[in-house]
């Protein structure tokens, strides 16, 4: 299980990006067991890029199923908004772990910079909107029913 952050501001979202890669994927990180997946958020935007975070408004989950390395991922990313004060799509963010990036990207073109769950290029702008009443979950890539 993971917390996923998403940092809107401008019309651009805050992205992460493994040097080497060619997608990009919301900031955040692995659940800790005993622990909140708010807090688990903030937790790995403290260690990522050095930034207090505060993980706020529960947006939706996505399950999604990819292959990484010739082998089979399964995850569920459970995404929040969040705020890290002082961030703007006018500045770098810098990461402190050596083998990521984080790169600000148009709302509107999140399919460009081949974002990972592929889904989210769809919902994010819906679920962003405070007035959406639709669906909050979501699923997507290689699901166990598929492969059967």
């Amino acid at each position: 299980m993971l917390a996923r952050g998403v940092c809107a501001k401008d019309g651009f979202v805050l992205l992460c990006h493994t040097r080497g890669a060619d997608n990009t994927y919301l900031p955040g990180g692995h659940i800790e067991c005993g622990e909140g997946a708010a807090a688990a958020l903030e937790r790995e935007m403290a260690e990522e890029c050095g930034c207090r975070a505060y993980a706020g408004r529960f947006l939706g989950a996505v399950e999604h199923g990819f292959v990484q390395k010739s082998r089979l991922h399964f995850e569920i990313n459970l995404l929040f908004i969040i705020d890290i004060p002082g961030l703007s799509p006018w500045r770098a963010v810098k990461a402190t772990e050596p083998h990521i990036d984080f790169r600000w990207h148009s709302l509107a073109k999140l399919a460009r910079v081949r974002l990972e769950p592929a889904v989210l290029c769809r919902l994010l702008p819906a679920w962003l909107d405070p007035a959406f009443g639709g669906a909050r979950f979501a699923r997507c890539g290689l699901l166990a029913e598929n492969l059967q």
